[in-house]
């Protein structure tokens, strides 16, 4: 029996990844690479070389060959991340989403968002990208503290964000997320919702608010900043700013994410409800689920750009491609669906995966009991407490 026949596919996405930045931050573990020494320019002023016309031309041909078997799928969501995007001309990214909705088709009210890092060079380029067809930007503050923004190793400062977001409003953007860390080294929780306070005064209709983690294999892991708050100054910072962006009228719709009533990002909802999507570009991930096969499978391309560039659309440029077993999708569905505030119905696992609930079910009712998560109606949610322990409480999804 075929669980999945007859099921239509979950939503589907694109995630485009663009791999360059001006300089890779110490904290940062993405597949990010700063321009080579001698492509960079003296005048710090000015833009990176970077081989953008190669790079687009790659992803267009990895799109020309991975677009077959999505045919008849639209797509609803995209998003252009990096390194950071902003460093290709708005032409370039115009350029994507055109073929993009020449190959599969955007919706008519498709999300499309760009991240963007506020240094003063790609202001003058946000006129480009709402004209290319990019209706939501994502802007890297991480912080208004120019101390702290050094440390992180950012190459802008807090009038450069402030300055960002007023020429995205100038070009016509509506919808504009900033992205904000706290337990920052040495921080208190006064810096802490000074950051949040500088970010509410730019009225952005979406926050990205989350912990600085040292990841395996950047230099903050292997040479950690002095003066990290402990586990008790990181709660009281998590408390006080979570207190402040509620009191702002922002809802805390996933464990690091605040919104605007319908402000949420829908493409971050798509991975988090375990919907499809296809990522595009050197180290792009993607999960795709094949209802007809009674398949759920994950890819991802090489991560080098040029080892990417030269191998885009051959079965070369696929590093990883593996189908998902039943103990894979119940974890990362759990993974995904237990950081949002609204969970999952069992209808929702049943539509997305075509698997019966059983494979859960008795891990669920323990959680349950210990107060991890609430049942309620065939709704599945974790508590406030749930989500503290979040990472206790996945473990049992293994």
């Amino acid at each position: 029996m075929n669980p999945q026949a007859g099921t239509p596919p979950p939503p589907l996405g694109v995630y485009l990844h663009l791999p360059w930045c001006v300089q890779k931050c110490p904290y940062c573990d993405f597949n990010s690479h700063a321009p080579a020494r001698a492509d960079r320019r003296a005048d710090a002023s000015t833009l990176p070389a970077i081989p953008h016309e190669r790079y687009t031309r790659a992803v267009l041909t990895d799109l020309a060959s991975a677009a077959g078997p999505l045919r008849g799928r639209r797509v609803e969501t995209v998003f252009i991340g990096g390194g950071t995007p902003s460093l290709f001309p708005p032409e370039a990214i115009g350029g994507l989403l055109e073929a993009l909705d020449r190959r599969l088709g955007l919706t008519g009210d498709a999300e499309i968002t760009l991240e963007a890092n506020p240094g003063t060079v790609e202001q003058g380029r946000f006129h480009g990208y709402r004209a290319a067809g990019v209706n939501r930007l994502s802007i890297g503050v991480q912080s208004f503290d120019a101390g702290a923004l050094r440390r992180l190793g950012r190459i802008h400062g807090p009038e450069e964000a402030r300055r960002a977001v007023r020429a995205a409003r100038r070009a016509g953007f509506r919808r504009i997320n900033l992205d904000l860390m706290y337990a920052l080294p040495g921080q208190t929780t006064a810096q802490a919702l000074a950051d949040v306070e500088a970010a509410l005064a730019l009225a952005p209709e979406h926050i990205s608010h989350y912990q600085l983690t040292l990841e395996p294999g950047t230099p903050f892991h292997s040479r950690p900043p002095a003066d990290l708050p402990d586990e008790a100054r990181l709660l009281a910072l998590e408390a006080a700013c979570r207190e402040r962006l509620a009191a702002a009228g922002l809802t805390r719709y996933e464990v690091s994410t605040w919104a605007h009533p319908g402000e949420a990002c829908r493409h971050n909802l798509n991975y988090w409800r375990f919907g499809d999507y296809l990522g595009l570009g050197a180290g792009a991930h993607g999960k795709l689920s094949d209802p007809a096969r009674d398949e759920i499978r994950r890819e991802a391309r090489v991560r080098m750009p040029g080892t990417y560039m030269a191998q885009a659309g051959t079965p070369a440029a696929i590093a990883e491609l593996r189908r998902l077993q039943n103990g894979d999708i119940v974890l990362e569905f759990m993974m995904n669906a237990l950081r949002l505030a609204e969970g999952f119905h069992r209808d929702d696992w049943r539509r997305h995966t075509g698997r019966p609930t059983t494979l859960f079910e008795d891990r669920v009712a323990e959680a349950v009991t210990d107060g991890l998560l609430s049942d309620d109606g065939g709704r599945i949610r974790p508590t406030q407490r749930g989500w503290q322990l979040l990472d206790g409480l996945l473990q049992r999804f293994l």
